[in-house]
């Protein structure tokens, strides 16, 4: 991730667009991650709809969270702190993200009982990362101009 745009004058930073998109991106990643491989687990042992998605939302908290703990952690902040800052940082944009992206591929006809080898199930999916991504770059500008969000994490790097 390029820092340089980071203020570290204990304010708020002023959020541009090439912030956003880039707290975006970084929780676009984790969500997909999480996600993706939530589905794989879920399809490999025969779950349904229900824990399938369930456990994919989980895996997509839980990579969300691990990249920015992993960061932060490597800048010298200890494990205690990190995970504050991994939860403050994150919650609402991977939110905003899997409330999004979840609503897309339940609204697509035919996505949910879709398999891993259909290019439906692929298509929904980018789709709604695509959607969920147009969804939650401006909250999260929002979010990082009041200092909340992913401008916790600017502080610590």
């Amino acid at each position: 991730m390029d820092h340089s745009m980071h203020h570290h004058t204990g304010t708020a930073p002023g959020a541009t667009w090439s912030m956003a998109i880039r707290a975006t991106l970084h929780c676009l990643l984790g969500c997909a991650v999480g996600e993706i491989l939530g589905m794989v687990i879920g399809t490999a042992l025969l779950w349904g709809n229900v824990p399938t998605m369930a456990l994919a939302i989980g895996l997509a908290f839980v990579f969300g969270y691990s990249f920015t703990l992993f960061a932060v952690v490597r800048a010298g902040v200890s494990l205690k702190a990190a995970v504050k800052i991994a939860l403050a940082a994150d919650t609402v944009s991977i939110a905003v993200m899997e409330l999004v992206d979840n609503a897309i591929i339940a609204l697509t006809p035919g996505a949910m009982d879709a398999h891993l080898s259909e290019g439906l199930f692929w298509y929904a999916l980018l789709g709604g990362f695509a959607v969920a991504f147009l969804v939650t770059t401006p909250v999260n500008k929002w979010m990082i101009g009041r200092g909340k969000g992913h401008a916790v994490v600017h502080a610590h790097h």
